[in-house]
């Protein structure tokens, strides 16, 4: 049986040491600037984005790897003779799927398998790893994929941002809501839900109260958690996410909770501040 490894794009925001532990393959996105494109996590960092977006007041744009970029990263794998299960950011968010496939295309059937994670960030992560321990279990390419196509569904995603300006500035809210959820002090709950990003909740006042908000949501569901691994996502926001590591730890039984920094590319969209919860369900 063909060894299996393990692929995903820059936005799953993998710590070194799970990349490093289960030999997971990164291939970057781009940010780009008006003075230059940049790999995300390898040519720049979430702390310069935040600095030129605040010296510039204007966001950069962001852009998904190129079939012949997947191709470069999936060739010298193939032709050592393993397989690739490959997990993309959703593809309602991002062309990287698309172009995963494109590149899969290249290769013999069956030695490249895409699978669209209808996720971000630490949802994609923990499919990840999911997908990672399986490999190192010995099962097949085509095993992984179609478990993980069945386990994306019920991985379940929250964020709180701490400021509109990201969302406003990259078209994704419109500038009279900027200036009422600025003017009024309204942080909203966002979710992933069927791979695009939907308000479930507009909470007025302090940032902790929406954080907190948040949390019930996943302590309502607290029963019903995969047992295995909860991720805390954040953008510059340790204390929050230490608060919630803690108090997630002490009331859901969840064997690993991990604190992750998201990258440049989920960074350009939310923010500084911003801070998430992902597990499945």
């Amino acid at each position: 049986m063909s060894i299996v490894k393990i692929f995903s794009d820059s936005t799953s925001d993998l710590p070194q040491g799970w990349k490093e532990t289960y030999d997971i393959g990164i291939v970057p996105l781009y940010v780009v600037f008006e003075d230059g494109t940049f790999k995300d996590g390898v040519e720049i960092t979430p702390e310069e984005v935040y600095r030129r977006v605040a010296a510039n007041g204007a966001l950069p744009k962001t852009a998904a790897p190129s079939p012949a970029d997947f191709i470069a990263a999936f060739q010298p794998v193939v032709s050592a003779g393993g397989d690739i299960v490959y997990i993309s950011l959703s593809s309602s968010l991002s062309s990287t799927y698309q172009n995963a496939l494109l590149a899969a295309g290249e290769f013999p059937e069956g030695r490249v398998h895409v699978v669209d994670s209808q996720t971000l960030c630490g949802g994609i992560a923990l499919l990840v790893m999911k997908a990672a321990r399986a490999a190192a279990k010995g099962h097949s390419a085509a095993d992984i994929a179609a478990m993980i196509e069945t386990s994306r569904e019920r991985v379940k995603s929250e964020f709180v941002v701490d400021t509109l300006d990201y969302l406003y500035m990259g078209g994704r809210c419109s500038g009279m809501q900027n200036f009422i959820g600025s003017l009024l002090k309204i942080r909203p709950v966002l979710r992933l839900v069927d791979g695009a990003i939907v308000p479930v909740a507009r909470i007025r006042g302090k940032k902790e109260k929406a954080v907190e908000q948040m949390l019930q949501h996943a302590l309502a569901n607290a029963a019903d958690m995969d047992k295995e691994l909860l991720i805390v996502a954040h953008t510059l926001a340790e204390e929050d996410a230490r608060y919630l590591e803690k108090a997630l730890r002490e009331q859901t039984g969840v064997d690993e909770i991990a604190v992750i920094h998201a990258g440049c590319v989920i960074g350009s969209h939310c923010g500084p501040a911003t801070v998430g919860l992902m597990y499945m369900h």
